[in-house]
């Protein structure tokens, strides 16, 4: 007989018992309940007055710990003797510390003269994960936005320090990434509207009462109405169990959605693979409600064994192509008690059983068993992999498979593998529900999974268009999501037309706003865009990326103190990620000869973002200015590394080294430039003029010539060619280049050509 471990099992005689009891402790639940306002959740301890032992087991499941501030006896890692992790992949430092009963990651690098530098330091203001697999960490910035921090606890090995998922790359995001909803919304308890704000513009801000951990309510449903019959004296057993969602009364489709909620993701790779539907909360599901009513769940068209990934947030993905799944009524309630997890050969013994249930004649005797594990039903057909996309965690793979792959499970991964060995191009299919409706919405919902993550554009966004010409909807968010598409194709003229549709459905929508505004400003339409950008900017709270695009419409008007004055603002909005608008600042200041300012400027936006390549571009070109040669020769070089195509870059680094008299590294990083852009003139110029001074006349020559026929009038290169036409003898072809660079404003290519002639 198949045993089974049913959600919601125990509302039973306790609750019955427990009524008179609960009616005399109801005054002092009265204001965390109200907290919830009119949603029908309460404050989740109240579950313990009836539901004690079960209270109590909960806690300690991973679940129950998957958000928590940290405290005394919380932490389990160590942040005081080794609490330090060097990241290669983008040379920074990070030490991880207690301090006066709060908790820290700290960031340096080693800078110009191997002296410390970029320095910031975040507090931990939140844990997310149990720590079963991985803890990472969350810091709440002063408008209410959590950030992610670079460095996690993985458990892996008795625990250690490595990158946070995602992270363990060149161009990290370090402290600038900013959570989206749906972490939230699987790592915690339910979340009220005035909890939450602006997650529709993907950067939601949190109140501070955001609870702490999945509580019972995010499976058994608001509990306002089981917690007023039970107390109320006279309700009978009937009516208080019907007054809760007990997931183990569900249709078995309800109920294994109570657990997809969360634990069913396609892919973590862009595709998408879960759209919200839209115009509801954010935390609008309720268990026994179809999940479909809240989300859609997208997949790759077509798949194949070299396509196949194990990823953290794959067990209800995984599980579902089992054959013990598709061929009876498996749901994860059939092997977890939620209520209660076991471990070590408690859990081995738990398993086989629930095994055994259906397969009775099982090869226990012939199966190996050097661990319980590896001898046990899951060790052989469910076993431990290395997850694809958390590549320092271990986790079960719930794929029930007949045979174990012969391949080494555990062997390390590269995390900067995950993307790009698994990024997908083309359709995108509808994975759950496994079929809907031929509504207009649906079909809408299915051309928004096209193009969202740029995974089908070529195809998608042709029918994109084609439908909502055709169907007209009202949500404006449609409208929004195919303008987004236009805009990451660089097609500007549609992208603009979309965002006005949209706000034509809705017109004070600063992402539509915030997106016309950006898309104008690429445009060159400095006049529309400020006028977009001047209505969003409005619209409170303040937005820095609004307030930036909009200063730096006013900076290319010339319009030097609205733009000084909004750029200051942007940084104020949103100081931890504002290292574009600090660069923006700084060339505003260098425009107006504020030098020192300027400097300030670029130096801030590379501490807050070291792998800034325009920033550490820009204050090299400063330092050279000032002759400060050496340092500015490191800038230049940290803008190249970070960013090995950037022409402007090998260029201005080129002339430096022309300074410092180190000609052949000169010559290497103009032909650098000259390749990496070979339409620009001046660069063909600079670097034929250190061809002649290396006796490359013919090389120099050529390119002087290209400089010319790209740019007619650049004086530079008729001077430099006139020269070498003179030393070659060509009087005639000199006389006519040279009087060109004759007529040169600059004094110094007039006077040098005047002299040749003559």
């Amino acid at each position: 007989m198949r045993r089974r471990y049913l959600i919601g099992g125990f509302a039973g005689v306790a609750l019955i018992s427990a009524g008179f009891w609960l009616l005399s402790k109801r005054s002092n639940r009265a204001e965390a309940t109200t907290k919830s306002g009119d949603s029908g959740y309460v404050d989740p301890s109240t579950c313990a007055f009836c539901h004690r032992e079960i209270y109590e087991t909960y806690r300690l499941t991973g679940m129950a710990r998957s958000l928590y501030r940290p405290g005394p006896g919380k932490m389990v890692e160590d942040f005081q003797t080794h609490n330090h992790f060097y990241d290669q992949a983008s040379d920074r430092y990070y030490t991880m510390t207690e301090r006066d009963g709060r908790w820290y990651v700290r960031r340096h690098q080693m800078g110009f003269g191997g002296k410390e530098t970029n320095v910031i330091e975040k507090p931990i203001d939140y844990v997310i994960g149990s720590g079963n697999h991985v803890r990472s960490y969350l810091s709440r910035t002063l408008e209410g936005k959590l950030l992610e921090l670079p460095v996690s606890w993985y458990s892996e090995k008795g625990g250690y320090w490595a990158m946070s998922p995602g992270y363990d790359r060149a161009d990290q995001l370090d402290f600038r990434r900013v959570i989206p909803t749906d972490c939230i919304f699987c790592h915690n308890r339910y979340l009220p509207p005035d909890q939450i704000s602006r997650a529709e513009e993907g950067e939601p801000v949190f109140g501070e009462h955001i609870g702490e951990g999945i509580d019972c309510q995010r499976c058994h449903g608001p509990g306002r109405a089981h917690e007023e019959a039970a107390g109320s004296g006279h309700a009978s057993r009937d009516a208080i169990r019907r007054a809760i969602v007990n997931p183990a009364r569900l249709s078995r489709d309800r109920q294994i959605e109570v657990c997809m909620q969360c634990h069913l993701e396609p892919t973590s790779a862009p595709l998408p693979s879960r759209i919200p539907k839209y115009g509801q909360e954010p935390f609008s599901y309720r268990p026994g409600e179809p999940l479909q009513n809240a989300f859609l769940f997208f997949d790759r068209a077509a798949t194949d064994a070299t396509q196949e990934t194990f990823e953290i947030a794959h067990a209800a993905y995984r599980l579902r192509q089992s054959k013990c799944f598709q061929s009876s009524n498996l749901t994860c309630t059939t092997c977890h008690n939620p209520h209660n997890i076991p471990r070590g050969e408690n859990a081995v013994e738990q398993y086989d059983a629930v095994c055994r249930g259906c397969h009775a004649s099982v090869h226990t005797a012939s199966a190996p068993k050097s661990t319980p594990v590896q001898g046990s039903c899951v060790g052989c057909h469910m076993p431990k992999r290395r997850t694809d996309d958390v590549v320092h965690a271990v986790m079960t793979d719930h794929f029930i498979q007949r045979r174990k792959p012969a391949r080494d499970l555990l062997a390390p991964l590269r995390d900067v593998d995950f993307e790009g060995k698994h990024s997908y191009r083309g359709e995108v299919r509808l994975y759950y529900p496994p079929q809907l409706p031929q509504t207009p919405e649906n079909t809408l919902y299915l051309d928004v999974a096209q193009v969202r993550d740029g995974t089908n554009t070529t195809a998608g966004i042709p029918k994109f268009r084609e439908d909502l010409e055709k169907f007209r909807p009202g949500e404006p968010q449609f409208y929004f999501e195919l303008a987004e598409a236009y805009f990451k194709n660089a097609n500007y003229d549609d992208a603009i037309q979309w965002y006005q549709e949209a706000l034509r459905h809705r017109a004070e929508d600063r992402a539509a706003l915030k997106g016309v505004g950006s898309t104008l400003l690429a445009a060159g339409r400095l006049q529309d865009a400020a006028a977009a950008l001047e209505k969003a900017a409005v619209l409170p709270p303040p937005d820095d990326k609004t307030l930036r695009d909009l200063g730096e419409v006013y900076l290319k008007e010339g319009m030097l103190e609205q733009a000084e004055s909004t750029l200051r603002r942007a940084i104020a909005a949103n100081p931890d990620n504002s290292a574009e608008t600090h660069d923006l600042l700084g060339f505003l200041l260098g425009q107006k000869q504020d030098w020192s300012g300027a400097e300030t400027e670029f130096r801030e936006a590379i501490r807050i973002r070291p792998d800034l390549a325009q920033a550490h571009f820009n204050l090299a070109n400063l330092l050279a200015r000032s002759q400060t040669y050496p340092e500015a020769q490191y800038q230049f070089e940290k803008a190249i590394a970070v960013k090995p195509d950037y022409t402007d870059a090998h260029h201005n680094y080129g002339l430096l080294l022309v300074l410092l008299h180190s000609y052949d590294a000169a010559l290497s990083q103009l032909s650098t430039a000259v390749r990496l852009s070979p339409k620009q003139a001046q660069t063909r110029s600079d670097l034929a003029d250190v061809l002649t001074a290396r006796g490359r006349l013919d090389e120099a020559l050529e390119n002087y010539s290209e400089a010319i026929q790209l740019s007619p009038n650049l004086d530079a290169a008729h001077l430099g060619l006139g020269l070498i036409l003179l030393r070659k003898g060509d009087i005639a072809g000199a006389r006519a280049h040279l009087e060109e660079a004759a007529q040169s404003p600059n004094p110094d290519i007039r006077n040098q050509a005047l002299k040749a002639l003559h």
